[in-house]
């Protein structure tokens, strides 16, 4: 019987430790969504404004 209490013993400290990483990192995945949008529209932001200087410049070339 010392065995299997021993045993419940540890399986219950492993829950209780597993429990506790689960919410120590709650709040990880939220900031990295929160971070990578933010990245994601500087880029989109970056890449509008190059377009638009390459696109003004290619109008300004005279052809004629």
């Amino acid at each position: 019987m010392f065995q299997l209490d021993t045993l419940a013993r540890l399986v219950r400290a492993h829950l209780a430790e597993v429990q506790r990483n689960v919410r120590s990192d709650a709040g990880y995945t939220t900031e990295t969504i929160v971070v990578t949008a933010l990245l994601v529209i500087l880029g989109l932001t970056v890449v509008g404004i190059i377009v638009a200087k390459v696109t003004a410049k290619a109008n300004g070339i005279d052809l004629g």
